[in-house]
């Protein structure tokens, strides 16, 4: 509803103020190396986050840099780590002197908001997962399964459907769900009509409920649409680049996500993993996440007082981002490559 739509875009400009680093962050966090502080607390090794390859090991374990405190939800301790990779826009502090350095570009991955503070770690773990999956599919082409939308048997995402399709907007919606068993849904939106390669869009949404995930897909796709219809992002900055390349050349550069496939699956035969319980529901993607080998979630409080919106920063360490960015890469794609090769996925 156009309700929901404004209390999401409300919550999403919360989350942005929030992760601004303001003067009052000053007070919980320090400056330091992590070789410096690695034997006297418990501290991040920042090659977890996946950095850029233009920074070495050895420079970076020895680079001064600013850290703040997180919560891992796995062993219930504190662990410090980089305000890089909390904060959003990452301004390094110049309070001190020398100042630290910034390690990557910032981002807004894991970050996101809620009515408790559970609830908006619960979406950030989500976020993470979603941006994982999505890397995982973007660089090995595996992780994807078409999703049959004659026997949907859910309203909303019917209506959905239905308001695309009446304006000759096709749509594709995949499973891209990778090892990490929690459901991440991928649609395509193809504008038959007016074939502005501009307008050939793409939403992702993760939940432990399938059919959540494929409504944030859905909504998400129709928002990425909108954003370039209007020029109301930094998004369109690539739309001038695919309107030269031409409608045919870009839906051949990206088949694979606009090719029909001649095999499908139902929606309702993917897992609902979900309960009514946001406690529950951290538990079973706390479960999900360890199963794949990943042994700590963080999250950093960033709610502010001034607004009172419970916000949360969640880092899942060696997590792949390269659907966000593609400086950063770790193993998890290479390792799901290797075992699909071999059947084992």
């Amino acid at each position: 509803t156009r309700e929901q739509a404004k209390a999401s875009a409300m919550m999403e400009g919360f989350e942005r103020y929030s992760a601004e680093r303001q003067d009052i962050d000053g007070e919980r966090t320090f400056v330091d190396t992590y070789n410096n502080i690695k034997n006297e607390r418990n501290v991040l090794d920042p090659k977890d986050l996946l950095l850029p390859k233009n920074y070495g090991n050895e420079n970076v374990e020895n680079s001064r840099l600013e850290w703040i405190e997180a919560e891992d939800i796995i062993s219930e301790e504190t662990v410090y780590v980089p305000s890089n990779a909390v904060f959003h826009p990452y301004i390094p502090t110049r309070e001190v002197s020398p100042s630290p350095i910034a390690i990557f570009k910032g981002n807004t991955n894991g970050l996101a908001s809620g009515n408790i503070i559970e609830e908006s770690v619960l979406h950030g773990i989500f976020e993470v997962v979603e941006r994982d999956a999505w890397s995982i599919f973007e660089l090995t082409k595996r992780n994807k399964k078409e999703i049959n939308q004659e026997n949907i048997d859910n309203e909303i995402i019917n209506e959905l459907l239905d308001k695309f399709h009446s304006q000759g907007i096709d749509i594709k919606l995949m499973d891209i769900t990778a090892d990490l068993k929690i459901t991440t849904i991928a649609a395509s939106a193809d504008d038959t009509v007016l074939k502005d390669p501009a307008l050939l869009s793409l939403g992702v949404g993760t939940h432990l409920d399938p059919e959540v995930a494929a409504i944030r897909a859905l909504t998400e796709v129709a928002q990425s649409r909108a954003t370039q219809i209007h020029g109301t992002r930094e998004d369109t900055i690539n739309a001038d680049f695919m309107r030269k390349s031409g409608y045919e050349h870009m839906k051949r550069m990206n088949k694979h996500y606009f090719e029909k496939e001649e095999d499908t699956i139902n929606l309702s035969d993917i897992e609902d993993k979900s309960s009514h319980s946001i406690k529950k529901d951290i538990e079973t993607s706390i479960e999900e996440v360890q199963k794949v080998g990943f042994n700590q979630i963080l999250y950093t409080d960033l709610t502010r007082e001034e607004i009172g919106i419970n916000v949360a920063r969640v880092i899942i360490p060696k997590a792949e981002l390269y659907s966000l960015d593609e400086e950063r890469l770790g193993n998890r794609a290479l390792e799901y490559d290797r075992k699909a090769r071999r059947g084992l996925v």
